[in-house]
């Protein structure tokens, strides 16, 4: 028994581990447009959105960690090793994207990873199709708002301003780019904290710690806010340079209607319960932003050589958190 409550407490410290990863990783999305713009400095801006990512425990539920903890793989068949490996494929798959620069998704490397670690011990029977199918589509339906909602914010914004000189519209929208990026980092908090709190669960609860119901403790909660607040602050800085700059440029009335338009999206996909791409989201608003001045505006080259990093994050995570499985299986056994 002591064994096992070991083995627990270093899941949960291997999962916030995967907290603090995703915070760092996505930092860049939290803070990219805001820097590209020069309303805030990078210090400045890894602050704002820590805060910010910690502030959204006081604004929503945990709408998303249930869906994660228990709408992705039956929990019949989830013992250690398999949340185990799943963080691990995640955790690989996030630090190999972060080395390259890649603003892929920390969540979908997440359900990848349940996904490989699930179907090597049980089969593909224990997978939980309508949440995978639903976290899938949102894989295109995410940033596909994302763009729709930046082009729609860019253009109400642009006619609202036309009457107003460059300058002074440049000094309105630096300000108002700093609610934006406060309400876009909320909304990150909101989505990307929950699913650890779905993982940490879905430990305690297959070990009986929580008892018969599915409820997320409230120092679980309180920890993976945290967690994610503090990679955030620590900043994924090999990525700021491609969302900020590589994609389109960005000034201030375009990093304004990125943020919001990001945000918007990813709020309602977590009141809805759906753990979606808050890295695929912004990267769609922006690009949605970029093509209001002209389609050549934006750097499709750069924008297709993401889109292959989200389209690949579910199954190499699904598969190295596989080969993780059964290496450490065979080991044990």
């Amino acid at each position: 028994m002591l064994d096992s409550m070991v083995f627990v407490i270093t899941l949960v410290v291997i999962a916030l581990a995967f907290d603090f990863l995703n915070g760092f990783h996505d930092s860049a999305n939290s803070i990219s447009t805001v820097v590209s713009t020069r309303v805030l400095s990078p210090r400045q801006a890894v602050l704002w959105a820590a805060f910010f990512n910690f502030a959204a425990v006081f604004f929503v539920g945990t709408q998303v960690a249930h869906t994660v903890g228990k709408g992705i793989i039956h929990l019949n068949i989830v013992d250690n090793l398999v949340i185990f490996s799943a963080l691990g494929g995640a955790i690989i798959w996030n630090i190999t994207t972060w080395y390259y620069g890649l603003p892929s998704s920390s969540s979908h490397a997440l359900i990848g990873g349940l996904i490989g670690a699930a179907v090597s011990k049980a089969g593909i029977s224990t997978l939980v199709w309508g949440g995978i199918i639903k976290t899938s589509l949102f894989i295109v339906i995410s940033p596909a708002i994302g763009m729709v909602l930046g082009f729609v914010f860019m253009v109400a914004s642009m006619n609202l301003s036309r009457r107003s000189n460059m300058a002074a519209t440049d000094k309105v929208f630096r300000r108002l780019q700093l609610f934006s990026a406060a309400v876009y980092s909320m909304g990150h908090g909101m989505n990307d904290a929950q699913k650890t709190m779905g993982i940490i669960t879905m430990a305690l609860f297959s070990k009986g710690l929580i008892g018969n119901s599915f409820e997320i403790p409230l120092w679980v909660i309180v920890s993976c806010y945290t967690m994610i607040s503090l990679g955030t602050m620590f900043g994924g800085w090999r990525i700021v340079k491609t969302m900020g700059t590589k994609i389109t440029k960005l000034q201030p009335i375009g990093g304004f209607s990125a943020e919001t338009a990001a945000a918007c999206s990813i709020i309602g996909a977590t009141v809805a319960g759906i753990p979606v791409s808050t890295t695929h989201t912004i990267t769609g608003a922006i690009v949605g932003v970029g093509s209001t001045k002209r389609l050549s505006a934006v750097r499709w080259g750069v924008a297709g050589n993401i889109i292959w990093a989200w389209l690949l994050t579910i199954p190499i995570s699904a598969v190295i958190s596989s080969l993780l499985y059964f290496a450490i299986n065979y080991f044990i056994s």
